[in-house]
């Protein structure tokens, strides 16, 4: 098919690191805009989200310099050799690679300051959310043109898609707690409207990198495109299951509301989890249209 890459084992190790890295920034740039978004949240919520973001800062960082070493094997050719090979490693650090690196090590480690729980540790947390999310603007797909227009669209559109998959964990968390019910609410509210600039965004990058329905549907990227936009339109379908039904038979204290509200964020998870993989797939071994 057109516009895709030859897959290898080092192709699909690629991409399980990358979409491993996509989670781990989404969950680091999540932690900080939860904690802001909700500063009336239950303290175990909070506390979970402190965690996760932390935990996800670390990890990202340590995916990320294994994606040198994987980043090194496949352009030299020369498998594991390649992947610890100095000249070659050097090479990749002098890439748009390297850049990112840099800006996205740094946003990772402003993001543990988080774990002060003082307004100075949220605000450094939140550059830092800021910093991750303006590193993948020096890589992939991004730096096609209108290179501003795409820089801007991304960095806006993984804030978004933070904020959404950051919640995941502490809004299940609060679902069987005193003020969980309220705190869903609140949620909903918010992110219906940041749902429907996540999707608006979202889209435009589409059309920019695809620039005709042909070019969806004749290449690699349009189809591994359509595939993803599947699995998010799912994903709405659950968000709005969640909004219009269990919310609201969680705060009538409605019989096993709160363990069915816990399932159908498990299931979002999955969902966040296969679109990490799609897009990893996008930005590995396949060419937006544009491009060709």
């Amino acid at each position: 098919m057109e516009g895709l890459s030859p897959i290898d084992g080092w192709a699909v190790v690629a991409i399980i690191f990358k979409a491993t890295g996509y989670a781990a920034a989404l969950l680091a740039m999540g932690g900080p805009l939860f904690l802001t978004a909700f500063p009336a949240a239950h303290s175990e919520a909070r506390q979970l989200a402190r965690k996760i973001a932390v935990i996800a800062a670390l990890l990202g960082v340590a995916v990320l310099a294994a994606r040198f070493g994987i980043r090194a094997a496949r352009i030299s050719g020369m498998g594991l050799p390649g992947a610890v090979d100095p000249m070659m490693l050097s090479f990749v650090w002098d890439s748009p690679l390297g850049t990112a690196a840099i800006w996205r090590g740094l946003g990772a480690l402003l993001v543990v300051a988080i774990v002060i729980e003082a307004t100075l540790g949220l605000v450094v947390g939140l550059i830092g959310a800021f910093l991750i999310a303006l590193s993948y603007t020096f890589v992939g797909h991004s730096l096609g043109d209108p290179r501003w227009l795409l820089a801007t669209l991304l960095t806006f559109h993984l804030l978004t898609a933070a904020f959404w998959v950051g919640a995941l964990a502490p809004l299940a968390r609060a679902a069987p707690l005193s003020d969980g019910a309220a705190l869903l609410h609140r949620f909903g509210t918010v992110a219906s409207v940041t749902v429907a600039l996540l999707i608006t965004v979202g889209l435009i990058l589409a059309w920019l990198m695809t620039g005709s329905i042909t070019g969806l549907l004749t290449t690699a990227y349009g189809w591994t495109l359509i595939a993803k936009l599947t699995v998010v339109t799912g994903l709405m379908s659950l968000a709005a299951m969640n909004k219009w039904r269990l919310v609201p038979s969680l705060a009538s204290d409605g019989p096993g509301a709160a363990d069915r509200l816990r399932r159908s964020i498990q299931l979002e998870a999955v969902a966040v989890l296969l679109i990490m993989i799609a897009t990893a797939t996008l930005t590995s071994i396949t060419t937006p249209p544009v491009n060709l």
